[in-house]
């Protein structure tokens, strides 16, 4: 296996943490997906999204090649994809009203524990996903967590602000 392959599905040495790679995955994401937007704002995120799924659908297949165990925790390349999709809607909030991010600060936790919820229990298309057994399908799963994340920020943001 390449070492770039391994840099980068486990995030550069992310995926080694312990107790619960995934969540540190999760959690490593946020600080990126800032700086992220502070750079470019929406557009740069949704780049950052695609090439980040392209790029960890790659790495996933290489550090699975040959394996049994399709989806090892030490790959959470997965999980900052499907972090960064769940950021979405504070991005593009904060983007189309400039206005800094942080100031969505409780977005960020309903993003933060909504995916994770979605990434662990895997209800629906989630599990689907990660039924599959491959490199694509340990992609998946996270951005399908990451999409009812999103929506469920939406709600949220919603029901607290009185839209609807």
């Amino acid at each position: 296996m390449s070492g770039l392959a391994r840099m980068i599905g486990t995030v550069l040495g992310t995926g080694y943490l312990k107790p619960a790679p995934g969540t540190w995955g999760s959690l490593v994401a946020l600080p990126m997906a800032w700086v992220i937007h502070v750079i470019g704002g929406l557009p740069l995120l949704l780049i950052a999204v695609i090439a980040a799924f392209v790029k960890g659908w790659w790495a996933t297949g290489e550090m699975t090649k040959g394996q049994t165990d399709h989806d090892p925790s030490e790959i959470v390349v997965d999980e900052v994809v499907g972090q960064w999709i769940a950021l979405l809607p504070l991005s593009y909030a904060a983007w189309s009203m400039e206005m800094s991010i942080l100031v969505m600060w409780p977005g960020w936790i309903a993003a933060f524990a909504l995916f994770r919820l979605f990434d662990i229990w895997k209800p629906g298309p989630v599990g689907w996903a990660d039924r599959r057994g491959d490199a694509l399908g340990v992609m998946l799963d996270d951005v399908i967590a990451g999409v009812f994340a999103a929506i469920g920020v939406l709600v949220l943001a919603g029901l607290y602000h009185g839209v609807g």
